[in-house]
């Protein structure tokens, strides 16, 4: 919403809202927030909101939420009287310069830098997940919804009436979702996001899981986003779309049938920093799980059309040119996963990287490379790398590094590795 701050103070008064929520996302996707009255809001609006990091970095300073005005949205679950709303907030040092570990502002930065070269690119997301059963004191238990399978309808598709409800949610709140099914597993669903300018496409990315799990616990469920929750069934994805321009025109526009050497080098760029960039993209070590199974792309390779690759190239007739990876999952950090995605394809623009041909239309079978099969190597490659160092800022990497080395040291003293996974993954969601 372009509103005015003025403005913006009008519409909480006139439509009843009692209480503000200011949000961020922390270094592991997640989304946090601190409530504020009314009165409040204008001094959010000139000075920003007092926060205490130490809770989700090793920063150990006080920081300031600043409302980002034009992320207004209203929270449609809650009750027209005393309505609440919510903003994303940009996160500042008290002199008012951007904190050095910022997430939104590290990608809106790097998306004004690509604006003055005359490139811009869209986003769009495709995000699994799976509806979980609750027991008689509501708590979640490993029992899916219902049995039904991909595509099904009512009444095999038990999880429809919470789909749709979640959808409409999404809808009232301008989030923009386009499609939503059933999927291959039992209780697992999928919903397909309009494509988007990067930070909003991440804004929504983040707040969007928030929306499932309120409205899944609304109707007594209990909705998961890790990437292997069960074992002999399909894990849940994360696709991401990418749609690149320069100068307004789509650099994966097919000619004659052909790519431009533009979108070759781009896609180029991509898989020659995929396996560094892997523990972003995968950050947990369930992740891993998935990628070893069910049809997840565990190498380094690219087709037009053909769904099993890492990077995919949909050619059908009235798609928006673009590419769509496939191996991330919704345990990632989107500011973060956008940010070295759109980083790694404009390295191979510049570097004029060439692109190796579709190993899937051609004769020879040339063995590809595999992505990382663990956490613990996806990490070790991500710290060498001088891709990531020069592309993430040091307060970030320290940041998120920290995250994965806590994660990984409680990983290796838990007896008990399956357990561990589902206190750590699927209970503390």
């Amino acid at each position: 919403m372009d509103f005015s701050p003025k403005e913006l103070l009008n519409f909480v008064a006139e439509n009843d809202v009692k209480f503000i929520r200011l949000t961020f996302c922390d270094m592991q996707g997640n989304l946090k927030n601190i409530a504020i009255m009314p009165d409040e809001l204008p001094r959010a609006f000139s000075h920003g909101i007092l926060l205490d990091a130490a809770g989700f970095s090793d920063c150990y300073q006080d920081l300031l939420l600043v409302p980002d005005i034009s992320t207004l949205s209203v929270l449609p679950w809650r009750p027209k009287s005393g309505r609440v709303v919510r903003f994303f907030c940009n996160i500042k040092n008290l002199d008012g310069t951007y904190y050095a570990g910022e997430l939104r502002y590290t990608l809106q930065s790097y998306i004004q830098e690509l604006y003055s070269r005359g490139y811009s690119c869209e986003f769009g997301t495709r995000s699994e997940f799976y509806l979980f059963d609750c027991d008689h004191e509501g708590r979640p238990t490993k029992i899916p919804h219902d049995h039904a399978g991909y595509l099904d309808i009512a009444p095999l598709d038990k999880c429809e009436n919470t789909r749709r409800e979640i959808c409409l949610s999404l809808e009232e709140m301008g989030l923009d979702p386009l499609r939503s099914c059933h999927k291959y597993g039992p209780g697992q669903n999928e919903i397909d996001f309009r494509s988007a300018e990067p930070v909003t496409a991440a804004d929504n990315m983040v707040h969007y899981k928030a929306v499932v799990k309120t409205i899944a616990a609304q109707n007594g469920l209990y909705a998961s986003f890790m990437p292997k929750p069960l074992s002999g069934t399909y894990g849940s994805a994360l696709t991401i779309m990418l749609s690149p321009r320069k100068n307004g025109k789509h650099i994966f526009a097919l000619e004659n049938g052909m790519l431009s050497q533009e979108g070759r080098s781009f896609i180029a760029g991509i898989l020659a920093h995929v396996q560094e960039m892997t523990v972003f993209l995968n950050p947990i070590v369930n992740s891993y799980t998935r990628l070893r199974h069910s049809g997840a792309p565990n190498e380094v390779g690219w087709s037009f059309e053909n769904r099993g690759p890492l990077l995919r190239i949909p050619a059908a007739v009235g798609t928006i040119p673009g590419i769509e990876i496939r191996s991330t999952d919704c345990c990632c950090n989107p500011y973060i996963s956008f940010r070295l995605l759109l980083a790694a394809g404009m390295d191979g623009l510049e570097q004029h990287m060439e692109l190796s041909e579709d190993l899937h239309v051609t004769a020879e079978k040339r063995p590809l490379p595999a992505l990382p099969a663990t956490l613990d190597e996806a990490y070790a490659l991500a710290r060498e790398s001088a891709f990531i160092e020069a592309n993430l800022p040091a307060e970030i990497r320290r940041n998120f590094y920290q995250s994965i080395e806590q994660q990984l040291a409680l990983y290796h003293a838990a007896e008990d590795k399956a357990k561990f996974e589902e206190q750590q993954y699927f209970l503390s969601e």
